[in-house]
């Protein structure tokens, strides 16, 4: 009895295996599972291709978006240098201009002080020293004494040092030197209004002043002059790639306004992590040709490093997808047959990806057909 059972229980496991099994071509038998794994016949092997693991050393490509910002080394913001109301704007936004360029006219007490008080100092200076002078030859002739020549003399100095203070402030203040030598010449200078100048060459990218605006002297930001030929990008790069970025790495930057990508250099890393994104500042500079590059602008950012890793590389052709979306390859194994596992996918280099967990160096896998292996075993 108990013979009979156990043929019946071999009968019916035989039957519904060959029912659950896959049909094959009419001169193929069908294929046979092992557990779970999947097992070809000599002909269905014709249609798969398999690729042994071994490790690789490869270069990481970093790839993010960043926001394209004035480069600050080249970029001023330009303080009003003295107080007082605007009366005229010289320059419109965007126009290019040479260092020390009017930018605007401005009414200003402060200005025409330091125009009298350089005026006075210079006559005050000249007149010491004529009469330092003087003394020195009553001194020679018994005219004066000693100490009241030498009090000349101090006084002459003192007079000439403040004269030159009062000329630096009207250098300071951006003063025309045609005004300067007029003063200097004795000629009458009235109604002088003072100039705000261009402290660098570029181009002038913020108006922040309009004419009738009461400037505050060393206060009042007015313009904004800034060399575009060369910007940053404030790119953020999170944890797990910052540790393959280093400055000096080449940089691609694109934008949908320029053909070509542009150029750059990693010149910065910032040592603090941002809170909101939990991300890194990487900054990169790059050469902005024919100013496509505008401050604000989102662009796409590719950061090569030069640094190499190592890796289990794998073609993308062999990472197929599970019912829950989880990745996974086809394994050869000893015996012929093919066993799915479970992958942990890396940086994608090329047309291959960075298996970081699920593989070992040497493992075969199937890199095509592995849609008609996984049909198989669905069956």
């Amino acid at each position: 009895m108990n013979k009979k059972l156990l043929a019946l229980m071999a009968l019916a496991a035989a039957v519904c295996f060959s029912g659950c099994s896959p049909k094959a071509g009419n001169d193929s038998p069908a294929p046979l599972l092992t557990a779970s794994n999947v097992t070809l016949t000599a002909a269905q092997r014709q249609h798969i291709h398999l690729y042994t693991v071994v490790p690789s050393r490869f270069q990481k490509t970093i790839e993010t978006t960043g926001v394209v910002d004035f480069d600050q080394d080249r970029a001023t913001t330009v303080l009003a240098p003295f107080g007082g109301p605007v009366t005229k704007l010289r320059v419109s936004l965007g126009q290019p201009v040479q260092a020390g360029a009017a930018l605007a006219e401005v009414s200003s007490p402060d200005f025409a002080a330091a125009v009298s008080a350089y005026r006075k100092a210079l006559v005050t200076a000249q007149t010491a020293r004529r009469l330092a002078d003087l003394d020195q030859d009553l001194l020679r002739h018994h005219g004066v004494s000693q100490k009241e020549a030498d009090q000349a003399e101090s006084d002459a100095v003192n007079a000439e040092a403040d004269r030159d203070a009062a000329l630096q402030a009207l250098l300071s203040l951006k003063v025309d030197p045609r005004i300067i030598k007029a003063i200097q010449a004795g000629q009458a200078v009235s109604n002088v209004d003072g100039i705000i100048r261009s402290p660098v060459a570029g181009t002038v990218v913020e108006k922040l002043i309009t004419p009738g605006e009461l400037l505050q002297a060393g206060v009042t930001p007015c313009f904004t002059v800034a060399d575009l030929s060369r910007v940053w990008i404030q790119a953020h790069v999170f944890g797990p790639d910052l540790s393959s970025v280093r400055v000096g790495d080449p940089a691609e930057v694109e934008t949908d306004l320029a053909s070509n990508a542009i150029p750059g250099t990693v010149d910065y890393i910032s040592a603090e992590v941002d809170p909101d994104t939990q991300s890194f500042l990487v900054r990169v500079v790059a050469d902005n040709p024919d100013d496509v590059l505008r401050k604000g602008m989102y662009v796409r950012v590719r950061i090569r490093a030069r640094q190499e890793s190592t890796g289990l590389l794998v073609p993308a052709s062999a990472i197929l997808r599970d019912e829950e979306n989880r990745p996974f390859v086809y394994v050869a194994q000893p015996d012929g047959s093919f066993a799915r596992r479970h992958v942990i996918q890396g940086y994608r280099v090329g047309d291959k990806y960075d298996i970081t967990s699920g593989l070992r160096a040497g493992d075969q896998v199937v890199v095509e057909g592995g849609i008609f292996v996984q049909f198989l075993q669905n069956q």
